[in-house]
């Protein structure tokens, strides 16, 4: 296993790309390819959105370490015997520089951008320039800028290889300032912004779900945000609500991937990775195209052969998010299910049903947690569906990538930087309005907050960001760039570097030096 891990760890790193900036100047490459027909790349777009759906350092275990189980908010779950690694790892700050863990993450992003090289090397090849496969560009780009945005939060400096590899050893490269991989996911976006379509019904028939411009604008907004480039973060936030197809439904909507697809590309949605069952999936693979978002996060019971032994259990709300969170927010009781209580039945996002009480954390005799992340709990009806009488339960949810709240509380936190304090106050206003359930009929439960200062605001905005984003990965990286993370995490373990995770060491080692390891690491 070792062997394998490092020689995998290699090939990722083997990893490279054609940069999107100057995708239709740049001259043939010498590689030889049979001549492809448009259309062709496809299948290259159809592999990016499985790696999504299906790699762990993507959107699943490893994923969720990194981005939700460090913050404060979020801590590993499941049972005390179940990967007692990653408590050390992540919910206490102990990063280690080998492990499936950080292997994983670095791999797997890698991978996506190696599917991304591919996708344009092959289309350089084929000199496609119609209109369908740019368009197949214009993902490529995005999911690079993607993959550069998380690596770049995760460690910082990272290698750029802008080249097609032609043997292994041309990839080991030295890692690229945190400014330079920026401005090459810069490139890449502007590519994106100008190749994806508006709606992905211009995909043709049947690709809900689909890379669209929309999409482009919010993960630039994001990655300005992180630059604390205010203007830029108002430019495409601006552009997103232009589109004039994005809008706020009721917060329970959101969440609700049942039978009827109700919650599945919502109004609200503006990136959501695609998990689709259809019926007897437990029995009839080639109707499970599902992924493990679900399943790695809804209600674990050990050694349970009756209906509560839902799936793996991890990510499961703190004791500190519950005590936190203001009890009248409607959004507390639609995001954490609690052990032991009914599930609030259809007002909050529940299904009816008392979920059996937490007794310890080795699960013996009951659950092993006493919340659990309500944003992914399973629909009965959809299980009965999919055939699963245990485990599995939520194989069918999408994970909700880019909403559209985060457009609106960016510009929110953007205006407020910038001294434009009503429109802070305006955009801040649309999140509570519909928590409170009323969108903008008046406030009830959630209490409009007006401009008072610059700080009184930005406090508020935190705070909303914290209640909206609940355990959806986002706290992490907003308490790092708001230099929060030491004040906040600190009592967990954290200290300043830890603001970056250390480079995997199998990758460090089979550069030779070439690769440096983090310098706090």
């Amino acid at each position: 296993m070792r062997a394998y891990i490092k020689y995998f760890a290699f090939l990722a790193f083997a990893m490279a790309f054609v940069g999107c900036k100057k995708f239709l100047d740049r001259e043939p490459l010498t590689a030889t390819l049979p001549d492809l027909k448009q259309g062709a790349l496809e299948s290259q777009s159809y592999n990016m959105y499985r790696l999504m759906r299906t790699y762990s350092g993507l959107t699943e275990l490893v994923w969720l370490d990194f981005h939700s189980i460090r913050d404060d908010d979020a801590q590993k779950g499941s049972d005390a015997g179940d990967g007692t690694e990653v408590t050390g790892m992540y919910d206490q700050f102990q990063y280690a520089k080998s492990g499936w863990a950080p292997d994983t993450y670095w791999n797997d992003h890698y991978t996506l951008i190696n599917a991304a090289n591919t996708s344009l090397h092959l289309a350089k090849q084929g000199n496609l320039t119609d209109a369908a496969s740019l368009r197949n560009v214009g993902e490529a780009c995005f999911f690079m800028a993607y993959s550069y945005f998380e690596l770049v939060k995760t460690y910082g400096e990272v290698p750029i290889i802008n080249f097609r590899v032609e043997k292994p050893a041309d990839a080991i490269r030295p890692k690229s300032t945190v400014a330079e991989v920026y401005a090459f996911i810069d490139s890449n976006l502007h590519a994106a912004e100008n190749l994806l379509p508006r709606n992905s019904e211009e995909y043709g028939a049947g690709f809900q779900g689909r890379l669209t411009v929309g999409a482009a604008y919010a993960l630039a907004a994001q990655t300005f945000l992180f630059r604390q480039m205010w203007d830029s973060v108002i430019n495409r936030c601006d552009k997103v609500i232009a589109l004039n197809k994005y809008s706020l439904p009721k917060f329970t909507e959101v969440w609700k991937d049942g039978l009827d697809g109700k919650g599945k590309n919502g109004p609200e949605s503006i990136f959501e990775m695609q998990a689709m069952v259809g019926a007897n999936a437990a029995t009839v693979g080639a109707n499970d195209q599902g992924s493990n978002w679900g399943v790695c996060q809804n209600i674990r019971q050990n050694g349970a052969s009756d209906y509560w032994d839902f799936g793996w259990g991890w990510n499961t709300p703190t004791d500190k998010l519950v005590a936190d969170w203001p009890a009248d927010d409607p959004r507390k009781r639609a995001t954490i299910l609690y052990s032991g209580q009914h599930d609030g039945g259809e007002t909050d996002g529940g299904y009816g049903l008392t979920i059996p009480a937490f007794t310890n954390y080795n699960g013996s005799g009951g659950l092993a947690q006493k919340y659990w992340n309500k944003k992914v709990y399973g629909d009965p009806a959809m299980r009965t569906f999919a055939g699963w009488a245990k485990g599995n339960v939520g194989r069918w949810i999408n994970r909700r990538i880019i909403r559209y709240a985060d457009v609106i509380l960016m510009k929110a936190e953007a205006a407020n930087e910038k001294g434009d304090g009503a429109t802070a106050a305006a955009m801040l206003e649309m999140i509570r309005s519909r928590a409170s359930g009323f969108l903008g009929q008046g406030r009830a439960i959630v209490p409009y907050i007006p401009f008072s200062n610059q700080v009184q605001m930005r406090n508020a905005i935190k705070n909303e960001r914290r209640w909206e984003f609940a355990m959806e990965g986002y706290r992490f990286y907003d308490l790092v760039r708001w230099g929060d993370a030491v004040s906040v995490l600190g009592p967990l373990g954290y200290s300043n570097k830890c603001r970056y995770h250390p480079i995997p060491q199998a990758a460090i080692d089979l550069a030779g030096g070439v690769l440096i390891q983090n310098p706090e690491w």
